[in-house]
């Protein structure tokens, strides 16, 4: 069932991600008749319209609800696989100490053209 569940839940997640993004795009902000309201325009106040929430504005709030819920059903879906660690660390293949430690950087060979330098 949960290799039907997750596959699903990815997709509304993707969809509906690239949904906001278009919706917030299409969207003006609240600056963007501030301009107008200094004699350039006929708006109704200095920060935007103080009214109801247009079609737009209720539909990204809607959709960016349904994106967390499909994250939290994510992560859920995602930490609850049979066969998956409980932390990231368990997948780190263990190494014996013996091969884990890097040799001490040896000293460099005396060299003949060093001993000719006078002091």
């Amino acid at each position: 069932m949960s290799n039907v569940i997750f596959p699903l839940v990815l997709t509304v997640h993707l969809l509906v991600g690239f949904g906001v993004i278009g919706l917030v795009l299409m969207q003006h902000g609240k600056g963007a008749d501030m301009g107008a309201a200094f004699g350039s325009g006929a708006s109704g106040s200095l920060f935007g319209s103080s009214g109801s929430a247009n079609f737009l504005s209720r539909t990204t709030a809607v959709l960016a609800t349904v994106f967390f819920l499909t994250s939290l059903g994510l992560s859920y879906l995602a930490s609850n696989q049979p066969g998956a660690p409980a932390s990231v660390m368990e997948t780190v293949p263990a190494v014996p100490a013996s091969e884990g430690q890097v040799p001490a950087p040896q000293a460099p060979a005396e060299d003949s053209r060093v001993q000719s330098i006078p002091k």
